[in-house]
C-alpha cells in the first residue's frame, strides 16, 4: 500500500513555545501545521520565526474563524488576510472546521455544530464554493467534537460531511480524537463514523488529547493522546491507508521533545499497521 502523492508524513502543530527549539535543533519531523489566525498580521517577531521555520519544513495552514456554517455573510476582510498569508507561506493545503462560530456579528469563541439536514447542506456548500473560488484552491474541513445535537437533523454527521465534500469539491481533515469525544458524548460507535466517511476525500488526520469526566468527554487539547484514541487511529489507518497525520496540543504545552515522541508513536503505529496489511496482501497473492 504505497502512500499517495500528497502524503506529507507525520507532523506537529507549531506553537510559539517551540519556535527557538525548532530553529536550534531542526528536529527530524516531516512538516508543521500553523494556526492561520496567529499570523494574519503584518510583520512582528512571530512572523519572523514563522518564515525562518517555513524555509526548513513543509507547512499546512489550519484556521478556526471561517465560520462556514453561519448565516452571517462571509467575512471578506478575514478571507483577504487569509489569502495574503497563503501567498506568503505557500502551504500544502488550508483547512478550517465544519461549524459555525457566531451570528449577528457576535462571536461565540467556540466551534458549534450544525443541524444535519438539506437546508444546512445547501447553505454550507454554497459558502464553501465561494471560499474556494476566492482562494483559488480547494480547502479541507474538519469534523468537530460536539456536545449538543439538533432535533432538526435528518442525517448522520458523516453522511452530511460526505455530501458537503462531494458537492463542493472540498476535502476532509478527520480528527480522530474528535470522533472519539463525540462518540462518547452522543453514544454512537466510532467505527460507524470511520466506515461511513468517503475514503478518497480524507487528506489529513489530527490526533490530540482530551479530558474524560466519566459521563462525558471534553476536547481540551491539554493532554497526551489517550490510549482509546491511539486504538481508533489504528482502525482509521486500516480504513484509509496512508494519511498525513499530526499531533495537536494547545494548552499545558510540554517541551518539544515530548510532542516529538508522540509524533514518533503515530509514525510507528502507521508503519506497523500498514506494513502488516501489506504483508497480508502479499500472502494472499502467493496463496
Amino acid at each position: 500500500m504505497a502512500p499517495p502523492d500528497d502524503f506529507l508524513g507525520f507532523g506537529l502543530g507549531l506553537r510559539t513555545d517551540h519556535f527557538q527549539d525548532v530553529l536550534a535543533t531542526k528536529p527530524n519531523i516531516d512538516w508543521f501545521e500553523v494556526v492561520s489566525e496567529n499570523f494574519m498580521v503584518d510583520g512582528g517577531k512571530p512572523k519572523h520565526y514563522l518564515h525562518a521555520i517555513r524555509e526548513l519544513y513543509p507547512m499546512v495552514m489550519h484556521g478556526v474563524s471561517l465560520s462556514i456554517g453561519s448565516t452571517d455573510p462571509l467575512n471578506m476582510q478575514y478571507l483577504r488576510q487569509l489569502k495574503v498569508l497563503v501567498n506568503e507561506l505557500q502551504p500544502q493545503w488550508i483547512s478550517d472546521h465544519l461549524c459555525w462560530t457566531g451570528v449577528n456579528q457576535t462571536n461565540s469563541h467556540d466551534l458549534l455544530p450544525l443541524p444535519y439536514n438539506d437546508e444546512a447542506l445547501n447553505h454550507v456548500c454554497d459558502r464553501v464554493d465561494q471560499v474556494q473560488n476566492f482562494l483559488g484552491r480547494p480547502i479541507l474541513l474538519e469534523n468537530l467534537s460536539s456536545y449538543i445535537t439538533y432535533k432538526e437533523s435528518e442525517m448522520s454527521e458523516w453522511d452530511f460531511f460526505n455530501n458537503v465534500a462531494r458537492r463542493s469539491g472540498c476535502n476532509i481533515l478527520l480528527d480522530i480524537n474528535n470522533i472519539y469525544v463525540s462518540a462518547r458524548n452522543h453514544e454512537f460507535d466510532p467505527q460507524d463514523y470511520l466506515e461511513g466517511i468517503d475514503k478518497d476525500k480524507v487528506k489529513q488526520f489530527h490526533l490530540a488529547g482530551h479530558t474524560d469526566y466519566g459521563n462525558y468527554v471534553i476536547d481540551t487539547h491539554d493532554h497526551p493522546v489517550a490510549d482509546p484514541v491511539w486504538a481508533l487511529y489504528k482502525q482509521a489507518l486500516q480504513r484509509f491507508g496512508w494519511v498525513s497525520t499530526m499531533i495537536e496540543r494547545d494548552d499545558n504545552i510540554p517541551p518539544l521533545a515530548e510532542l516529538l515522541a508522540e509524533v514518533e508513536t503515530a509514525r510507528n503505529i502507521a508503519y506497523d499497521t500498514l506494513g502488516q496489511l501489506e504483508r497480508v496482501k502479499q500472502r494472499e497473492v502467493v496463496t
